[in-house]
Formats: structure tokens, sequence, C-alpha cells
């Protein structure tokens, strides 16, 4: 097992410090979002989208890039959600996650993220129910 990082980790690693440097510098953070969502392609930018429009529409988590990616924060900017494309790590599946301040905890053991090929109404509708419970809104 090789202790480099890839290209691409390294890239997400430099687009986390210019993430935190342009929130300092008091930049649009949703037009970043929407700006990583608009580069991506395909079923990645289908997902992405679908998310985007279930965070802002049942949430009132804001929009985010985290490591160049679209995510969705709490008013004091902890990321609770957030979206993997595909194609950024060259695997078979998006990556829809959720981070330790999401409020899922079941028992001893839960699922923090799940791999997404597709959104049909049905996912949609279970993926609300998750988003809700996370931030406390259901």
């Amino acid at each position: 097992m090789s202790s480099t990082f890839s290209r691409e980790e390294k890239a997400a690693m430099r687009a986390a410090a210019a993430e935190v440097k342009a929130a300092k510098a008091g930049a649009n953070l949703e037009a970043a979002c929407l700006a990583a969502i608009a580069e991506m392609t395909g079923t990645d930018h289908e997902l992405a989208e679908t998310l985007h429009q279930l965070v802002t529409t049942h949430t009132s988590l804001g929009a985010k890039t985290w490591y160049g990616m679209p995510a969705y924060a709490t008013s004091d900017g902890k990321v609770v959600v957030f979206f993997q494309s595909a194609a950024k790590f060259k695997v078979r599946y998006a990556t829809i996650g959720f981070q330790p301040d999401a409020n899922l905890d079941e028992g001893d053991l839960w699922p923090t993220s799940y791999a997404v090929t597709k959104l049909t109404a049905a996912d949609q509708k279970k993926l609300v129910a998750l988003l809700e419970k996370a931030v406390g809104e259901s």
C-alpha cells in the first residue's frame, strides 16, 4: 500500500484549503456549491442536482463546498451531508455521506454514507427522511 496521496486526494486537499480561505473572505458559498455541481457531468450531475434540491427544500442547511464537492452545513458551518461524485475518484458509484453532526444515531451501529447510482422517487423519499432526521427537523 502506498503512503503517498493520489492526484485526486491532493486536489481535494487543495480545494479544502481554498474553501477555508474563501469563506473567511466572505465568498458566496452557495454559488461555489452550484458551480461544483455545474462542473459535473452525466449521472453525477443529475444526482448532485437532486440532492441539492432535496436539501434546500426540506432542511435549513446551507450549501457550500467541502473538499471541492457539494456539501450542506449548519448555520455555524458544520457539514452535515455531502455529495462525492463517482468521476472525481474514478469509482463506480457516487456517495451521499453524513458527518458526525448528523443526528442519525440508531443504537450502536448505523450507516453514515450511501453508494448511489440512481435516485428513484422512493429513494428520494427515504433520503428526505434521512435529511430531516439528520438536522432534527422530522
